[in-house]
């Protein structure tokens, strides 16, 4: 196993974890782990069912209990009062809660400015500009008065995105946000990244599809509940340890610019 602190060489981070150990029940899902994710870059997560991805980005989101220390900013997590941590980390859940459903797609994207707002002043300004702005992103402004539950798997997809990006926070948790998204809002997923980044965001994303996680800047390579390797998307080194935590049942070949995850048939 490669230490993924030597590997992606971070200056500044976004999160540092140290030895983080996290259980499902009586079960360590994630044990002893360390890593290290610079700001201002892409950073997506890879590795087999069962690798502890998800829950690594819930511990990382605060919404999970963990062992082990998480620094935010260099700060530790546990030292953030929940309406700070919710202004600096965005969220987004893999599959979307179903008790949103009757609300508008308008008002779901509003739920994530609730950190910025007091039971005294609602909704400001600030907060109907920003919703605004994260529905037009996605490609969602059309829908905004349909409630939730009326949306197609995709619809709904891009809305639970722009209530992320209406958070306007530091740095968003992405847990398989391409799903239910055909190929072209998939690459539309993909330039709204590359523009977050571009704006000195911090993204962190939980993909299935390797190829897709390839146009990241930084990869993270996980099985039973560790990091393997952690490298730059060109490493050769981290095609490797990919190909390996899938049994070698995926080759990785370069394609144009970039690399493609091909499937091997037994």
């Amino acid at each position: 196993m490669t230490d993924s602190s030597a590997t992606l060489n971070a200056v500044t981070l976004a999160f540092e974890t140290r030895s983080v150990e996290v259980k499902r029940g009586q079960s360590s899902v994630i044990k002893g782990l360390n890593l290290k994710i610079s700001t201002g870059r892409w950073c997506a997560i890879v590795g087999p069912n069962g690798a502890g991805k998800s829950s690594l980005l819930l511990a990382l989101a605060g919404v999970l209990p963990f062992q082990g220390e998480i620094l935010l900013f260099n700060q530790p997590l546990r030292q953030y009062a929940a309406q700070q941590r919710a202004r600096r980390v965005a969220w987004l859940a893999q599959s979307s809660v179903q008790s949103a459903d009757d609300l508008t797609a308008y008002d779901v994207v509003m739920l994530g400015r609730i950190p910025y707002q007091s039971w005294l002043n609602g909704q400001s300004q600030a907060d109907h500009a920003a919703v605004e702005h994260a529905l037009k992103l996605t490609h969602a402004w059309d829908w905004r008065n349909r409630a939730l539950g009326t949306l197609s798997g995709g619809e709904k997809q891009r809305v639970l995105l722009a209530r992320l990006l209406a958070v306007e926070a530091d740095v968003l948790l992405m847990d398989e946000p391409l799903a239910n998204l055909d190929p072209p809002h998939q690459a539309d997923w993909i330039q709204l990244v590359h523009g977050l980044v571009a704006q000195g965001k911090t993204v962190v994303s939980v993909l299935h599809d390797v190829t897709l996680a390839l146009y990241a800047d930084d990869v993270v390579v996980m099985s039973n509940g560790q990091v393997q390797y952690a490298g730059k998307r060109d490493d050769t080194s981290l095609h490797s340890n990919i190909e390996n935590v899938f049994e070698q049942r995926i080759a990785i070949q370069p394609l144009g610019n970039g690399w493609v995850a091909l499937p091997k048939l037994v």
